[in-house]
């Protein structure tokens, strides 16, 4: 069983730029929570403290088992990413308008918890309104190409 868990509001109200993959410091029942599926990363975002990277407002529900040694649900949580790509995006943040907002958490092969973030720039009224006739006008091209 795969776990994927995607921010589905990321691709609609940022253009998302560049993307890079990244592993997280996590404790023994955050690992357990996040493996039941028991994440949300829909209000999270990035930021950079003294040259690291890390994620903020990142929900990971407590794990019922955890006993004595829980974990606070939001919490500030590390990031872990190479210095080449730490400089990159600090590079693009110092732009105006441009943050760094998570997409997908996920489980990789070796079974490390990954998390795929993304440099973004906001969209505005009219980019949301276009995406949203775009997407209707492909739902109705499926439709007509089934039938």
């Amino acid at each position: 069983m795969a776990v994927e868990i995607k921010n589905k509001k990321a691709e609609f109200q940022y253009f998302l730029m560049d993307e890079f993959v990244a592993g997280i410091v996590l404790t023994g029942s955050e690992i357990k929570s996040i493996r039941a599926g028991k994440a949300n990363i829909a209000e999270a975002y990035c930021k950079m403290k003294n040259g690291e990277l890390f994620i903020i407002n990142m929900n990971i529900s407590p794990y019922e088992n955890a006993g004595y040694s829980g974990h606070s649900e939001r919490r500030e949580r590390k990031l872990l990413l190479g210095r080449t790509e730490l400089n990159k995006i600090s590079r693009r943040v110092k732009d105006t308008g441009v943050t760094i907002v998570p997409v997908l958490l996920y489980i990789s092969e070796k079974g490390w918890v990954k998390i795929k973030i993304a440099t973004a720039r906001g969209k505005n009224f009219r980019d949301k309104r276009e995406d949203v006739k775009q997407k209707d006008l492909r739902r109705e091209m499926e439709r007509d190409n089934r039938d």
